[in-house]
């Protein structure tokens, strides 16, 4: 499970690198790429946690890094559909 979460991770980085070399008409897929991935991610991260690969502490800690990341994209994807 923790190579899926990196190789995930890395995804979602390359992902955001694309959208900022990309034309105007790709942006919006590719967010909507990388936010799909960011889901995914937060529920492998929640399965590590429940299986007791993560402790509590770190768990919180991506959970809450996720979400703010997650917003970011969001108001990135609104902000590309203007």
């Amino acid at each position: 499970m923790g190579q899926k979460i990196e190789n995930l991770t890395l995804e979602i980085l390359e992902l955001t690198f694309k959208v900022t070399y990309s034309i105007k008409t790709e942006k919006t897929q590719l967010l909507k790429d990388a936010d799909a991935k960011i889901h995914l991610l937060k529920t492998l991260i929640r399965l590590a946690y429940e299986i007791k690969a993560l402790d509590n502490k770190k768990y919180l800690a991506l959970q809450e890094q996720l979400q703010e990341i997650g917003k970011m994209i969001g108001g990135w994807i609104k902000y590309s559909q203007s």
